[in-house]
């Protein structure tokens, strides 16, 4: 089966923590700090492969995962950088968010790679964090975190026109006919279930890309045939050729088949049928009379010529009138251009993708006491000397830039009472001024925490 359409997992590699380590040289204090940095994470990267013409493979593989950066080690060694997840699709893929529906990027046209989730910066080993009055310091920076995101992708075919119409008219037959597509032709409904892509050449070194979109037929549009996965192929093509029966083989009434797939068009986005379009009446060559004012060509033609629409009389299978046909198509599409039809990003690449996020407990205070806990606190104790100043200022801004104080008094923290954390213990003094920088976190929230007692003596 034609896969246009697939949902997938993709996440950005976490940074590298940096590293906590020390010289062991004669006078040089404690050692002297030599921590490296840790490596960035790897990006997830998306490209376009002209290889392919289906997103098949994304329903072997749902997750896409980059490599995260290593620790950095001692003697100022960087840590390696992730290895980058790159994603190809195929030409005309559209990448949305999976929970909004927005669409981030259209890979078509000049966008042929892009960078959708960088990987986390490496953290900064201790090294950086030596100064004249803290010649030791026993922590480290530590690496960003990854980035994460469901996405749905959507295959667009790219062609210049469009082949539309019920089953069973010739749309195959005139692909085959006038390009180096070979789709199945048989004489039954159906015969063709994925859109085939060929390319018309006419004298004078002129040529362009034509679709045959199969399926449509009445209810189309709510999800009946074939019809509703392709309609998405349909938005691309700059004029479309709606082919119908106009001998009535079928038993239908032609005028009612073009009308009949048009209020469908008309129903997914009314749009497309503002853009060129040229009825080719097919099967002409079983017409008795073609001058019969009752013939299902005749009727066409009163129908929809005065509306500026061109009707066209072609036979596929004995090759009448598509030289007349294609050369009909080829004004429209160098009236319009060579520009493919893309899609606007309606949100950036920067603006998505979770970042992981690790709990924090606040539990329900006690007598003025208030315990928090979980794997980032933890972590964040690992790595933070609190007995250094610099660390213990680290750990203020900590706190305060994990919202953690703002939550802490939406619980009724106030001046005096006791922070909690994995058996330290420390009071907390709302200020009047915190000197945390001029950022927009900080803003009208000033307090500060002062190291109260360790709980363990």
């Amino acid at each position: 089966m034609f896969a246009d359409v697939a949902r997938i997992f993709v996440k950005s590699g976490k940074g590298g923590n940096g590293h906590v380590s020390f010289r062991r040289e004669l006078y040089v204090p404690a050692g002297g700090p030599d921590g490296g940095d840790g490596g960035k994470g790897g990006d997830v990267i998306f490209e376009v492969d002209t290889g392919l013409n289906t997103l098949e493979d994304f329903r072997n593989q749902v997750k896409y995962i980059a490599t995260p950066g290593e620790e950095g080690g001692g003697k100022r060694m960087h840590g390696k950088n992730g290895k980058d997840m790159i994603i190809r699709v195929p030409e005309g893929t559209i990448i949305k968010d999976d929970e909004s529906g927005k669409i981030i990027a259209d890979m078509s046209g000049s966008n042929n790679r892009l960078v959708l989730l960088k990987g986390g910066r490496g953290g900064l080993g201790n090294m950086h964090f030596a100064t004249p009055t803290m010649q030791a310091p026993r922590f480290a920076q530590p690496g960003q975190d990854s980035r994460e995101l469901w996405l749905r992708l959507e295959l667009r075919v790219i062609a210049d026109v469009g082949l539309i119409g019920f089953p069973n008219v010739g749309k195959s037959s005139i692909l085959t006919m006038c390009s180096n597509a070979r789709p199945q032709v048989a004489n039954y409904h159906f015969t063709t279930i994925n859109p085939h892509l060929g390319v018309v050449n006419l004298s004078g070194d002129r040529s362009f890309v034509m679709a045959d979109i199969p399926g449509l037929i009445e209810g189309a549009s709510e999800g009946v045939g074939l019809g509703y996965q392709f309609l998405r192929h349909i938005e691309r093509c700059k004029a479309l050729i709606h082919v119908v029966d106009a001998s009535g083989s079928e038993g239908r009434d032609p005028v009612e088949d073009v009308e009949t797939i048009h209020e469908e068009i008309r129903k997914y986005d009314a749009s497309i049928l503002e853009r060129p379009l040229i009825i080719a009446a097919n099967k002409t060559d079983l017409i008795y009379d073609m001058e019969d004012p009752d013939n299902g060509y005749q009727r066409l033609k009163r129908a929809y010529e005065p509306k500026g629409i061109k009707v066209l009389p072609i036979s596929a299978a004995t090759n009448q009138g598509l030289r007349e046909l294609l050369e009909a198509a080829w004004e429209f599409v160098d009236k319009i251009g060579n520009t493919p039809v893309t899609y606007q990003s309606e949100i950036s690449p920067e603006e998505v993708g979770k970042v992981e996020q690790l709990s924090i407990i606040l539990n329900n205070p006690t007598d003025g006491v208030f315990t928090v806990e979980g794997p980032k606190i933890d972590k964040m104790l690992g790595y933070t000397n609190l007995e250094a100043e610099k660390g213990f200022n680290f750990f203020q801004h900590f706190m305060v830039e994990q919202g953690i104080i703002k939550r802490l008094k939406k619980m009724g923290l106030k001046d005096g009472d006791t922070i909690k954390i994995y058996g330290h213990e420390f009071e907390y003094l709302d200020t009047e001024e915190y000197d945390a920088g001029k950022r927009d976190d900080f803003k009208d929230e000033n307090f500060g925490v002062s190291d109260h007692k360790d709980a363990e003596e």
